[in-house]
């Protein structure tokens, strides 16, 4: 059998679920958003949709979902190499969006996963996890 060209292979990628937390002391949140990194593939991209309606109903009074937009937002741009840390390595970058936080927007947990296209495995979790 002959081998399949290495971008037609599976290869493994990490990722970790935006969240955000509107009131941190009660620790109930909403999907977001996701960020995907594919080391072999030298791919490092995120999503985010907020759904606002939902985030409203858990929101408390007070909590400013337009802000919580713009800074969303950001995620994206770092992981597509804007700003300063946008100039880092993307592991880097990676590591750098996905580190822990106790504030509004969280980043889950880091998970791994197998794919063969990056930016559709990265669809394909925004459908199951965010959408």
């Amino acid at each position: 059998m002959p081998e399949q060209p290495s971008n037609l292979r599976p290869t493994s990628f990490d990722y970790a679920v935006i969240r955000v937390v509107p009131a941190v002391e009660r620790g109930e949140f909403i999907n977001a958003g996701v960020i995907l990194f594919c080391r072999t593939r030298r791919f490092l991209d995120a999503c985010v949709e907020l759904n606002r309606p939902r985030l409203a109903a858990l929101a408390p009074a007070g909590f400013d979902i337009d802000v919580a937009v713009e800074h969303l937002a950001l995620i994206p741009a770092i992981a597509r190499g804007a700003g300063p840390i946008g100039a880092l390595p993307l592991a880097d970058r990676f590591h750098w969006l996905t580190a822990p936080r106790s504030t509004v927007i969280q980043p889950s947990v880091i998970h791994c996963g197998r794919c063969v296209d990056p930016a559709e495995a990265l669809e394909k979790l925004m459908d199951a996890m965010v959408r």
